[in-house]
C-alpha cells in the first residue's frame, strides 16, 4: 500500500539540465556529454559530489571542476556549469504533487548546493523563485544533500526521508530523472519512476497511485 510519494526536484519539476549542457557543449565546440563525463568520473570524490555534500564552496567548486575538465583537455569552469542548471518549469508535475498531497505524505530528496549554488540551480529569476517556493511549501519533508552531508545515490539519504515521514520504503513511490539515483531506492523496496518526460512520468505515477492528474490544479 502506497503511503508516501518522494520526488527529486531538478529534472522532475523542471526540464533536465542535460539539455542545457548539450547546448553549452555545442556552442563551445566541446565533446557531447563532456560535463556528464566529468560529473560521473570518481562520483563519490569529484568536485560535484563534494559540492553537493557541502565539502567545498562555490569558489572551490569552480576551481576543482576546471581542474577536472583540464584533465580531459578542455576548459570549463564550475560556475559556468552552475549557470546551466535551471530548466523549464513543469506545471503538470507541480499539479500532480498538489494532488498527491491530498492522499499521501509527500517529500523531496534533492542533491543541491548551499546559498549561491542553490539559487543558481533553482531560481534563475523571480518567477522561477516563486514557482520553486510554491512547490517546496507543499512537501511534508525536504531532505537536502547540502544539509545532510550525504547525497543520492547513497542509501542513507533515502532512509532519512522515510524516517522523517514515518513510512517504510516498500510503501513509497520515488521519482527521479537519473537511473543511478533510482537503483538504491528500488533495492530498498520503493516503487521507482524514471522521469524522461512529464507526460510519461505522470502516466506512471497515476498507475502506481491510482490517482488521476488531468484534473489537478497547479499550486498558486
Amino acid at each position: 500500500m502506497i503511503e508516501a510519494v518522494l520526488w527529486d526536484f531538478g529534472g522532475v519539476f523542471t526540464s533536465s539540465p542535460f539539455e542545457a549542457f548539450h547546448r553549452f557543449e555545442q556552442a563551445r565546440g566541446l565533446p557531447r556529454d563532456l560535463i556528464r563525463t566529468i560529473n560521473s568520473t570518481n562520483p563519490d570524490r569529484n568536485a560535484w559530489a563534494r559540492f553537493e555534500s557541502s565539502r567545498i564552496d562555490v569558489e572551490g567548486f569552480d576551481v576543482e571542476f576546471r581542474r577536472e575538465a583540464a584533465a580531459l583537455g578542455h576548459s570549463v569552469g564550475g560556475k559556468e556549469v552552475l549557470e546551466l542548471l535551471s530548466g523549464e518549469f513543469r506545471p503538470g508535475m507541480a499539479a500532480a504533487l498538489a494532488e498527491c498531497k491530498k492522499h499521501y505524505k509527500v517529500g523531496c530528496i534533492t542533491n543541491n548546493m548551499k546559498k549561491a549554488g542553490d539559487s543558481r540551480a533553482k531560481a534563475a529569476n523571480d518567477e522561477r523563485a516563486a514557482q520553486t517556493a510554491g512547490v517546496m511549501a507543499l512537501f511534508d519533508v525536504v531532505v537536502e544533500s547540502s544539509v545532510e552531508g550525504v547525497r543520492k545515490p547513497q542509501p542513507r539519504i533515502y532512509e532519512i526521508a522515510c524516517e522523517r515521514l514515518g513510512v517504510a520504503p516498500a510503501n513509497t513511490v520515488f521519482l527521479d530523472d537519473l537511473g543511478i539515483n533510482l537503483k538504491p531506492a528500488r533495492a530498498m523496496g520503493m516503487t521507482t519512476i524514471k522521469v524522461v518526460t512529464e507526460e510519461q512520468a505522470l502516466a506512471e505515477l497515476a498507475a502506481a497511485t491510482g490517482l488521476g492528474f488531468a484534473r489537478a490544479a497547479a499550486p498558486s
